[in-house]
């Protein structure tokens, strides 16, 4: 151990974290808070690696294809009632959403795998969106709303229906390692688990992982 503390738990527990970000879709690590990605700010520090496989509880991902580097939770949990905007600029909470089961995909523009797994999302809500199932698109981006409906329509993903944070504060409350993340929440808005970084969220195995907690 040094004297300036490189070799203290919290260090060691940071070292592990990194370790376990093996084998899976890029995500962009989130350094020192939220940013838009532009050469000209400071905050976030963008690398691409890969996600975590194993939950903060040292529980194993859910295995399921596709799914492997979904962190299921033991027990479904409470989240954050987090408020953000709709198209119309009026606030939306997370807990208005209750009674339904949705998949909410934290994102930004600048963000390169957000755009690789994007068409999918929007697939996933073309096939499964309903009254009882929705994919929540919460942008997280600075440049606010505008930026992100142009990046949306870029992409042809007109099925998704999209929410912003331009301040960001929403991905710190939910604790946000990296972007994308996307988070399955059950009908009683409880979190299911969590996959950080890009995912075929259209395949056969994300939506028997999806049917699973709506049922």
């Amino acid at each position: 151990m040094t004297a300036n503390g490189a070799g203290s738990p919290q260090k060691a527990l940071w070292i592990v974290a990194l370790s376990a970000l093996a084998g899976f879709g890029a995500v962009y690590v989130i350094g020192g808070g939220l940013s838009n990605g532009s050469s000209d700010e400071s905050g976030a520090r963008a690398q691409n690696i890969s996600p975590p496989a194993v939950g903060e509880s040292g529980a194993s991902s859910f295995k399921l294809g596709e799914m492997a580097a979904f962190v299921t939770k033991k027990t479904p949990e409470p989240l954050p009632d987090i408020t953000f905007q709709d198209g119309a600029g009026k606030d939306v909470t997370l807990s208005s959403f209750k009674g339904k089961t949705i998949l909410l995909n934290l994102w930004a523009t600048w963000c390169e795998p957000c755009r690789e797994e994007m068409p999918a999302l929007d697939h996933l809500q073309k096939e499964l969106g309903s009254d009882k199932f929705e994919v929540v698109a919460l942008s997280l981006d600075r440049k606010g709303y505008e930026a992100s409906r142009k990046f949306l329509d870029d992409l042809k993903a007109s099925n998704v229906k999209l929410y912003s944070d331009a301040t960001a504060k929403q991905g710190m409350a939910l604790k946000l390692l990296g972007m994308p993340t996307t988070i399955l929440i059950n009908k009683d808005g409880l979190e299911v688990g969590r996959l950080a970084g890009s995912a075929k969220w259209d395949s056969d195995d994300a939506k028997k992982l999806i049917e699973a907690a709506m049922n």
